[in-house]
Protein backbone atom coordinates (compact mmCIF):
# COMPACT_ATOMS: atom_id res chain seq x y z
CA UNK A 1 0.00 0.00 0.00
CA UNK A 2 1.24 3.29 -0.78
CA UNK A 3 1.98 6.38 1.36
CA UNK A 4 -0.90 8.07 -0.91
CA UNK A 5 -3.22 5.11 -0.46
CA UNK A 6 -2.54 4.94 3.46
CA UNK A 7 -3.11 8.60 3.85
CA UNK A 8 -6.18 8.65 1.77
CA UNK A 9 -8.00 5.70 3.80
CA UNK A 10 -6.55 7.18 6.98
CA UNK A 11 -8.03 10.17 6.75
CA UNK A 12 -11.10 8.90 5.71
CA UNK A 13 -11.31 7.03 8.75
CA UNK A 14 -10.50 9.71 10.89
CA UNK A 15 -13.24 11.88 9.33
CA UNK A 16 -15.92 9.34 9.70
CA UNK A 17 -14.75 9.16 13.47
CA UNK A 18 -14.86 12.80 14.65
CA UNK A 19 -18.18 12.65 12.79
CA UNK A 20 -19.55 10.31 15.07
CA UNK A 21 -18.38 12.19 18.39
CA UNK A 22 -21.20 14.46 18.97
CA UNK A 23 -23.70 11.80 17.88
CA UNK A 24 -22.30 9.35 20.05
CA UNK A 25 -21.98 11.84 23.14
CA UNK A 26 -25.30 12.23 22.69
CA UNK A 27 -26.80 8.79 22.28
CA UNK A 28 -24.48 7.44 24.91
CA UNK A 29 -25.88 10.25 27.51
CA UNK A 30 -29.75 9.62 26.47
CA UNK A 31 -29.08 5.90 26.58
CA UNK A 32 -27.50 6.09 29.92
CA UNK A 33 -27.64 8.95 31.64
CA UNK A 34 -31.34 9.98 31.17
CA UNK A 35 -32.40 6.26 31.89
CA UNK A 36 -30.50 6.12 34.94
CA UNK A 37 -33.17 6.72 37.55
CA UNK A 38 -30.49 8.11 40.45
CA UNK A 39 -29.11 10.09 38.71
CA UNK A 40 -32.25 11.70 37.08
CA UNK A 41 -33.33 12.29 40.38
CA UNK A 42 -29.86 14.18 41.47
CA UNK A 43 -29.78 16.38 38.39
CA UNK A 44 -33.13 17.98 39.24
CA UNK A 45 -33.31 17.98 42.91
CA UNK A 46 -31.65 21.80 43.02
CA UNK A 47 -34.23 22.66 41.33
CA UNK A 48 -36.47 21.97 44.12
CA UNK A 49 -35.29 25.63 45.23
CA UNK A 50 -36.23 27.39 41.79
CA UNK A 51 -39.00 30.25 41.80
CA UNK A 52 -39.77 29.59 38.39
CA UNK A 53 -40.02 25.87 38.83
CA UNK A 54 -42.12 25.99 42.22
CA UNK A 55 -44.77 28.06 40.36
CA UNK A 56 -44.78 25.21 37.55
CA UNK A 57 -45.52 22.48 40.10
CA UNK A 58 -48.80 24.22 41.38
CA UNK A 59 -49.86 25.45 37.87
CA UNK A 60 -49.76 21.59 36.53
CA UNK A 61 -50.73 20.08 39.59
CA UNK A 62 -53.86 22.36 40.09
CA UNK A 63 -54.73 21.46 35.87
CA UNK A 64 -54.62 17.81 36.25
CA UNK A 65 -56.18 17.71 39.73
CA UNK A 66 -57.99 20.37 39.73
CA UNK A 67 -58.20 24.25 41.19
CA UNK A 68 -59.11 23.53 45.00
CA UNK A 69 -55.34 22.19 45.45
CA UNK A 70 -53.49 25.35 44.22
CA UNK A 71 -53.49 27.36 47.51
CA UNK A 72 -52.34 23.82 48.67
CA UNK A 73 -49.72 23.34 46.85
CA UNK A 74 -48.23 26.62 46.25
CA UNK A 75 -47.94 26.96 49.88
CA UNK A 76 -46.37 23.40 49.77
CA UNK A 77 -43.57 24.42 47.75
CA UNK A 78 -42.55 26.97 50.28
CA UNK A 79 -41.87 24.83 52.68
CA UNK A 80 -38.79 22.66 53.57
CA UNK A 81 -40.59 19.65 52.80
CA UNK A 82 -41.33 20.59 49.37
CA UNK A 83 -37.62 19.15 48.78
CA UNK A 84 -38.94 15.72 49.18
CA UNK A 85 -41.89 16.21 47.47
CA UNK A 86 -40.29 17.07 44.39
CA UNK A 87 -37.34 14.09 44.56
CA UNK A 88 -40.38 11.28 45.76
CA UNK A 89 -42.45 13.05 42.76
CA UNK A 90 -39.49 12.69 40.23
CA UNK A 91 -38.53 8.92 41.52
CA UNK A 92 -42.08 8.25 40.52
CA UNK A 93 -42.36 9.66 37.39
CA UNK A 94 -39.45 8.66 35.84
CA UNK A 95 -40.11 5.31 37.17
CA UNK A 96 -43.17 4.64 35.72
CA UNK A 97 -41.90 6.60 32.15
CA UNK A 98 -39.05 3.50 32.20
CA UNK A 99 -41.74 0.92 32.81
CA UNK A 100 -44.10 1.53 30.37
CA UNK A 101 -41.36 1.83 27.95
CA UNK A 102 -39.86 -1.04 29.01
CA UNK A 103 -42.69 -3.19 29.19
CA UNK A 104 -44.88 -1.78 26.20
CA UNK A 105 -48.19 -1.44 26.05
CA UNK A 106 -50.49 1.87 24.50
CA UNK A 107 -51.76 3.64 27.39
CA UNK A 108 -51.88 6.63 29.64
CA UNK A 109 -48.79 6.77 31.97
CA UNK A 110 -49.76 8.18 35.30
CA UNK A 111 -48.50 9.00 38.69
CA UNK A 112 -50.40 8.33 41.69
CA UNK A 113 -49.82 11.47 44.19
CA UNK A 114 -51.58 10.61 47.30
CA UNK A 115 -48.62 8.94 48.93
CA UNK A 116 -46.25 11.63 48.22
CA UNK A 117 -48.19 14.37 50.03
CA UNK A 118 -49.26 11.88 52.49
CA UNK A 119 -45.67 12.05 53.37
CA UNK A 120 -45.56 15.98 52.95
CA UNK A 121 -48.54 16.71 54.74
CA UNK A 122 -51.12 14.03 56.57
CA UNK A 123 -54.00 16.23 56.11
CA UNK A 124 -53.82 16.60 52.59
CA UNK A 125 -57.12 15.90 50.91
CA UNK A 126 -57.15 15.74 47.20
CA UNK A 127 -60.34 15.66 45.03
CA UNK A 128 -58.18 13.24 42.48
CA UNK A 129 -54.68 11.98 43.15
CA UNK A 130 -53.99 10.30 39.38
CA UNK A 131 -51.33 12.53 37.68
CA UNK A 132 -51.03 12.16 33.69
CA UNK A 133 -47.70 12.12 33.23
CA UNK A 134 -47.71 10.89 29.27
CA UNK A 135 -50.35 10.60 26.82
CA UNK A 136 -50.50 7.48 24.98
CA UNK A 137 -49.17 8.85 21.48
CA UNK A 138 -46.34 10.62 23.43
CA UNK A 139 -45.47 6.91 24.33
CA UNK A 140 -45.41 5.37 21.39
CA UNK A 141 -42.96 7.49 19.47
CA UNK A 142 -40.76 7.59 22.50
CA UNK A 143 -40.56 4.01 22.80
CA UNK A 144 -39.04 3.85 19.03
CA UNK A 145 -36.71 6.62 20.23
CA UNK A 146 -35.68 4.57 23.27
CA UNK A 147 -35.09 1.43 21.24
CA UNK A 148 -32.78 3.22 19.17
CA UNK A 149 -30.74 4.89 21.70
CA UNK A 150 -30.17 1.40 23.70
CA UNK A 151 -28.26 0.29 20.70
CA UNK A 152 -26.86 3.60 19.33
CA UNK A 153 -25.77 4.45 23.03
CA UNK A 154 -23.25 1.93 23.04
CA UNK A 155 -22.10 1.13 19.54
CA UNK A 156 -22.14 4.91 17.91
CA UNK A 157 -18.86 5.56 20.98
CA UNK A 158 -17.17 2.09 20.16
CA UNK A 159 -17.26 2.38 16.44
CA UNK A 160 -15.78 6.04 16.74
CA UNK A 161 -13.18 4.72 18.99
CA UNK A 162 -12.52 1.60 16.42
CA UNK A 163 -12.75 3.98 13.18
CA UNK A 164 -10.03 6.55 15.13
CA UNK A 165 -7.51 3.84 15.80
CA UNK A 166 -7.86 2.18 13.05
CA UNK A 167 -7.07 5.56 11.05
CA UNK A 168 -4.56 6.58 13.03
CA UNK A 169 -2.58 2.67 12.35
CA UNK A 170 -3.06 2.87 8.78
CA UNK A 171 -1.23 6.25 8.54
CA UNK A 172 1.83 7.27 7.04
CA UNK A 173 2.70 10.01 9.34
CA UNK A 174 1.22 8.89 12.81
CA UNK A 175 1.88 12.18 14.63
CA UNK A 176 -0.13 13.91 11.87
CA UNK A 177 -2.64 11.42 12.09
CA UNK A 178 -2.94 11.87 16.13
CA UNK A 179 -3.23 15.69 15.86
CA UNK A 180 -6.20 15.16 12.92
CA UNK A 181 -7.96 12.88 15.03
CA UNK A 182 -7.55 15.23 18.48
CA UNK A 183 -8.79 18.39 16.66
CA UNK A 184 -11.79 16.30 14.90
CA UNK A 185 -12.25 15.60 18.37
CA UNK A 186 -12.14 19.03 19.60
CA UNK A 187 -14.24 20.27 16.74
CA UNK A 188 -16.85 17.43 17.48
CA UNK A 189 -17.10 18.36 21.23
CA UNK A 190 -17.82 22.38 20.39
CA UNK A 191 -20.87 21.55 17.60
CA UNK A 192 -21.73 18.70 20.66
CA UNK A 193 -22.26 22.11 22.87
CA UNK A 194 -23.89 24.09 20.41
CA UNK A 195 -26.30 21.49 19.77
CA UNK A 196 -26.67 21.72 23.06
CA UNK A 197 -27.52 26.02 22.74
CA UNK A 198 -29.56 24.98 19.49
CA UNK A 199 -31.75 22.41 21.00
CA UNK A 200 -32.36 24.76 24.68
CA UNK A 201 -33.87 27.33 22.21
CA UNK A 202 -36.00 25.33 20.58
CA UNK A 203 -37.08 23.81 22.90
CA UNK A 204 -38.21 27.39 25.01
CA UNK A 205 -39.55 28.34 21.74
CA UNK A 206 -41.91 25.51 20.92
CA UNK A 207 -43.53 25.61 24.34
CA UNK A 208 -47.16 27.38 24.04
CA UNK A 209 -47.43 29.13 27.07
CA UNK A 210 -44.75 31.50 28.00
CA UNK A 211 -44.83 31.94 31.20
CA UNK A 212 -43.68 28.48 31.94
CA UNK A 213 -40.59 29.16 29.89
CA UNK A 214 -38.41 29.60 33.01
CA UNK A 215 -38.96 26.75 34.69
CA UNK A 216 -38.85 24.63 31.43
CA UNK A 217 -35.40 26.25 30.65
CA UNK A 218 -34.46 25.09 34.33
CA UNK A 219 -35.06 21.38 33.98
CA UNK A 220 -33.46 21.21 30.40
CA UNK A 221 -30.18 22.76 32.25
CA UNK A 222 -30.37 20.47 34.70
CA UNK A 223 -30.83 17.55 32.41
CA UNK A 224 -28.07 18.52 29.97
CA UNK A 225 -25.67 19.55 32.27
CA UNK A 226 -23.47 16.78 32.24
CA UNK A 227 -23.83 16.93 28.25
CA UNK A 228 -22.27 20.42 28.19
CA UNK A 229 -19.57 18.85 30.43
CA UNK A 230 -18.44 16.39 27.92
CA UNK A 231 -18.70 18.45 25.30
CA UNK A 232 -16.38 20.65 27.20
CA UNK A 233 -13.64 18.08 28.02
CA UNK A 234 -13.79 16.97 24.68
CA UNK A 235 -12.38 20.51 23.37
CA UNK A 236 -10.11 20.06 26.30
CA UNK A 237 -8.68 17.00 25.53
CA UNK A 238 -8.84 17.07 22.18
CA UNK A 239 -6.33 20.57 21.71
CA UNK A 240 -4.61 19.48 24.46
CA UNK A 241 -3.57 16.28 22.68
CA UNK A 242 -3.20 18.21 18.94
CA UNK A 243 -0.62 20.83 21.06
CA UNK A 244 1.41 18.10 22.52
CA UNK A 245 1.93 16.59 18.87
CA UNK A 246 3.15 19.68 17.52
CA UNK A 247 5.37 20.88 20.69
CA UNK A 248 7.09 17.22 20.34
CA UNK A 249 7.14 16.84 16.36
CA UNK A 250 8.39 21.19 16.38
CA UNK A 251 11.05 21.01 18.88
CA UNK A 252 11.23 17.07 19.68
CA UNK A 253 13.68 14.71 17.48
CA UNK A 254 12.88 11.48 17.46
CA UNK A 255 15.68 9.28 19.17
CA UNK A 256 15.46 7.16 15.49
CA UNK A 257 16.37 10.36 13.22
CA UNK A 258 19.59 11.90 15.49
CA UNK A 259 21.42 8.41 14.30
CA UNK A 260 20.23 8.31 10.97
CA UNK A 261 22.77 10.81 9.55
CA UNK A 262 25.43 8.57 10.81
CA UNK A 263 28.70 9.57 12.72
CA UNK A 264 30.54 12.68 11.69
CA UNK A 265 33.68 12.38 9.89
CA UNK A 266 36.74 13.04 11.83
CA UNK A 267 38.89 15.58 9.91
CA UNK A 268 41.93 14.11 10.48
CA UNK A 269 41.02 11.05 9.13
CA UNK A 270 39.91 12.84 5.62
CA UNK A 271 41.83 12.14 3.06
CA UNK A 272 43.98 15.55 1.67
CA UNK A 273 43.94 16.63 -1.71
CA UNK A 274 46.92 17.64 -3.31
CA UNK A 275 48.29 20.80 -4.46
CA UNK A 276 48.61 21.82 -8.34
Amino acid sequence: MTSRVRGALSAALIALACLLVPSGALAAWAAYGLTDTGRYVTAMAPLAADPAVRDGVADAVAGEVGEPVRPFVRSLTRTPAFGTAWDEGNRAVHQAVLRALREGGHHEVTVDIAPIAARVEHRAVLPRTEVAVLPASALDRLRKGYDVLEVAGFWLPVTAAVLAAAGIAVAACRRRAVTATALGTALGGALLGLAVAVGRRLTLTDLPDPVRRPAAGAVYDALTGTLRTVSWLLVAVGLAVALTCWLTGRYGLPRGRRGSAGPVPDPAQQPTRARA
